[in-house]
């Protein structure tokens, strides 16, 4: 599947107003902190928090048949072979590209950030994605076991590579 061209941040409305609006502001290369934090580890020692960068490449993907409005796919650029998709639904819902299939139901919010939600009978898994400027991108996730009891949570601040504008040349000057 080949991936939509996308707008210049720049030519993006902001806040993103609707889906598509929002998703194509999520193409793009990210660079990505991450701090995760996992609550049910077990042990005495550090490993229940840690912090990693990353990059990441998120392709816009178009819209199909049957209420398809568009999707992400995002690959990490440490593993360049391991890549994600998301499909939306104009219903709300969304699929994961892999298969098992998961999927869940999304919710844009008024203050323009984007909640996923999957459920399982075990778990319900939470992520909140949103923008503070077009190139600074935040998510946070909560995973959590079904009856409220603390599971594992990140949070991500993601600040977009952008290109450098060519340097012009003043009028007569030699190259």
């Amino acid at each position: 599947m080949t991936a939509a061209p996308s707008a210049a941040p720049a030519e993006l409305p902001f806040p993103p107003a609707d889906l598509p609006a929002f998703l194509q502001c999520c193409a793009g290369e990210w660079m990505s902190l991450r701090s995760r934090f996992d609550l049910e580890a077990v042990g005495d020692d550090d490993s229940w928090h840690a912090s990693e960068r990353g990059e990441l490449l998120i392709e816009l993907l178009p819209g199909g048949e049957h209420g398809d409005v568009g999707g992400l796919a995002v690959t990490s650029k440490d593993q360049p072979g391991r890549r994600s998709a998301l499909h939306f639904n104009a219903d709300g819902r969304f699929q994961a590209e892999r298969v098992d299939g998961r999927g869940g139901h999304w919710t844009l919010w008024p203050d323009g950030s984007l909640e996923l939600v999957i459920e399982t009978d075990e778990r319900e898994l939470r992520e909140r994605i949103w923008f503070t400027k077009p190139n600074l991108r935040l998510r946070s996730t909560v995973d959590q076991p079904r009856g409220g009891a603390p599971g594992r949570a990140s949070f991500s601040s993601e600040i977009r590579r952008v290109q450098r504008p060519a340097p012009t040349q003043a009028p007569g000057a030699d190259t």
